[in-house]
């Protein structure tokens, strides 16, 4: 069986009086921390694309120097609102020609529980057959345009879409298909069959086509 499918003196004098005057104060013996002082730091808020991708870029180089982007995504987290084009967490599929292999790399924010954990999971590698007409590999330097550009570029598209639907959600897709000149960011408010699709080429910024 094969593989399963699929980051002098004076100047020192005033350096330590500033250091020693940014310090806060430490509570005396018996004294009582403060709310603040006891309660964990809030989460992490969401992020674009490019800071998720750079963080899923070390472990991929060290997976293969030669992965190329074949496709990322956005996904929702419960309890943490994605806006603007920023999202807790990002799926990103990886490919590397040399090895004829795919890997599903994927950032989050925050601890989702056990198989999703807070920052890069990379999942197992899988046999890649290659490039098709609806997906094909490209380069880290044709993703020039960030989700959060896109998504402001978009709206100018689907703005009186999205204000008479606004319970319906953003969903991101970033792909390459022969059908367009360079990789283009997906945008898509409500579904398929009921909502307002808008793409964005995300290698100069420029609306494709919307819907």
């Amino acid at each position: 069986m094969g593989k399963p499918l699929l980051t002098a003196g004076i100047v020192l004098t005033a350096a330590i009086v500033l250091a020693a005057c940014s310090e806060a104060p430490k509570p005396t013996p018996g004294e009582t921390k403060t709310k603040a002082e006891t309660e964990p730091p809030p989460p992490a808020g969401p992020v674009s694309a490019k800071t998720a991708f750079y963080e899923m870029f070390k472990p991929a180089r060290a997976w293969a120097t030669d992965f190329l982007l074949l496709s990322m995504s956005s996904n929702e987290v419960p309890g943490m609102k994605s806006e603007d084009g920023k999202f807790a967490m990002w799926t990103a599929v990886l490919v590397s020609p040399s090895r004829r292999e795919a890997r599903t790399f994927t950032y989050s924010v925050v601890d989702r529980g056990p198989g999703i954990p807070k920052g890069v999971d990379a999942g197992a590698p899988q046999i890649w057959s290659g490039a098709t007409p609806q997906s094909r590999p490209f380069q880290a330097s044709d993703f020039a345009v960030d989700s959060d550009a896109a998504y402001r570029t978009a709206l100018e598209k689907a703005g009186a879409w999205a204000r008479q639907h606004p319970d319906k959600k953003v969903v991101f897709s970033l792909g390459n298909a022969s059908r367009f000149p360079a990789p283009v960011w997906y945008l898509l408010w409500g579904s398929k069959t009921s909502g307002y699709a808008v793409y964005v080429n995300a290698l100069t910024g420029t609306v494709v086509k919307g819907t």
